[in-house]
């Protein structure tokens, strides 16, 4: 993937060869956090903060996949244009999210739209389709 090898030779990404167990593991832990997320008498935060958990962990199972690691949480985010072939109008909702997150975290500051919340929960959901359609790593 010549956008992801870009990177990694300016230092955004390593590349990694990809572990089937480290794959599962992340999309294990994604369908908890997903699962939980829509769980009945939760705050908007609470299903904020689990959804973009899981969003998080499975775009970072995405790039691994493909035998690539990011220690920048952004990036994760960012590369699902060329891991899962995200439209660009998807993956910057999950950048938004991030952005709010870090606020919350940071500075103590969430504000989460209803229309926001269900918009990472939806596309997070479609995300968790995505990833696993790409099926076992390839070593």
């Amino acid at each position: 993937m010549d956008a992801l090898d870009n990177l990694v030779r300016i230092n955004q990404l390593n590349a990694e060869p990809p572990d089937q167990a480290e794959f599962e593991g992340m999309l294990k832990a994604a369908s908890a956090k997903l699962q939980d997320a829509h769980l009945a008498g939760l705050s908007k935060d609470s299903q904020f903060t689990l959804a973009y958990g899981a969003a998080h962990a499975l775009a970072l199972a995405a790039l691994r996949w493909h035998g690539y690691r990011s220690d920048k949480r952004y990036i994760v985010f960012q590369c699902l244009q060329h891991t899962v072939k995200l439209p660009a109008e998807e993956w910057r909702i999950f950048d938004l999210c991030h952005n709010r997150r870090n606020l919350a975290e940071y500075e103590g500051h969430l504000e989460i739209e209803d229309g926001l919340l269900r918009d990472l929960l939806r596309l997070t959901q479609d995300l968790h389709a995505q990833v696993k359609a790409l099926g076992p790593v390839h070593p």
